[in-house]
């Protein structure tokens, strides 16, 4: 999936990915992460997504990345946020109070960037991507994050066959090959959907499972 498919979509404004609330996993299950205050977040594909202005709140400082700088601007924008703005290599980096948001492709990252990172929270970036992008991009994380870094990951699940993404269907098998080997990977929540999801109904989807999991970098 090329990058131009996701700057289309802010383009057209077609983006039933945003959430117009703060995720309720998100609210349920990162204060079981115990991260201390001041605690650099990494949200990785982040959109305008309101989960920043959230984790912010808790005082955390929250480094989002996202490739569309018009969902960049629209974020602090709708925030009421007035950004600075400068360069960092490949990026143009937004920072408002605890909040910034690096706009530019994800898989430039390198470790020094992200060197005071020591939680993640991905919602939206594993399931936005196909089967040898997930691969790429789960190693990257493992390259570029920290042992002991804690996170939090959601996940769809469901026949791959019966609708195509995004989002894609990621199931409980492939998060495990995926991070296994660097994370230690436990559910904390486990719910079928299918009924709050009428676009899915619509294409024939018979089964929907959102999963939440704790990840800890090993």
């Amino acid at each position: 999936m090329e990058p131009e498919f996701w700057l289309d979509r802010w383009a057209r404004n077609q983006i039933g990915f945003h959430l117009a609330e703060v995720n309720p996993y998100l609210q349920r299950h990162w204060p079981s992460l115990g991260l201390a205050h001041g605690a650099q977040v990494l949200v990785p594909l982040c959109g305008k997504s309101l989960d920043l202005i959230w984790l912010a709140s808790l005082g955390h400082r929250v480094l989002g990345v996202e490739l569309s700088e018009q969902a960049v601007q629209a974020f602090f924008s709708e925030q009421g946020l007035q950004p600075r703005m400068a360069r960092h290599g490949a990026f143009t980096v937004y920072r408002a109070s605890s909040i910034e948001v690096w706009c530019g492709d994800f898989f430039a990252l390198d470790a020094e960037a992200l060197a005071d990172c020591t939680a993640l929270y991905d919602r939206a970036a594993l399931i936005a991507l196909p089967p040898l992008l997930r691969a790429r991009y789960t190693e990257h994380l493992n390259q570029v994050l920290r042992p002991g870094c804690e996170g939090l990951l959601i996940t769809l699940d469901y026949d791959q066959a019966l609708k195509a993404g995004p989002p894609f269907a990621v199931a409980h098998d492939e998060v495990q090959v995926l991070l296994g080997s660097h994370w230690t990977v436990d559910v904390l929540e486990e719910r079928d959907i299918l009924d709050e999801s009428w676009k899915f109904v619509q294409d024939g989807v018979t089964r929907l499972d959102e999963r939440a999991y704790r990840l800890t970098r090993i």
